[in-house]
């Protein structure tokens, strides 16, 4: 089975479509990539999906959705991308590694 990546943002809206989108370019077929928030925002930020574009990555197709939906995966590592879901990130049946890589919004 390819090992699941989950990126988590809080409001999955932005950074951590951006994230998954790179990665799962980067990735090829070694990994399955996927993005979730602990409050997601109901939308993928325009000028995410613009900036993506640009370097010729799609993300006109995603859309926010919350990490519940994301329980029943297996679930080999969590990425989280802001402190906010770093907080709140629940542990996943399976979880082998956690990491934090803040990207901060100014």
């Amino acid at each position: 089975m390819v090992p699941l990546v989950l990126i988590l943002c809080t409001g999955n809206s932005c950074r951590s479509h951006m994230a998954e989108g790179i990665l799962r370019a980067a990735a090829g077929d070694a990994l399955r990539i996927a993005s979730a928030g602990s409050k997601p925002a109901g939308y993928v930020h325009p000028l995410a999906i613009r900036a993506l574009a640009e370097i010729g990555i799609d993300l006109s197709a995603h859309r926010s959705k919350h990490l519940s939906e994301c329980l029943s995966e297996s679930v080999e590592t969590v990425i989280t991308v802001c402190g906010n879901a770093d907080q709140a990130c629940p542990m996943f049946p399976g979880q082998v590694n956690r990491h934090h890589w803040g990207f901060d919004v100014f």
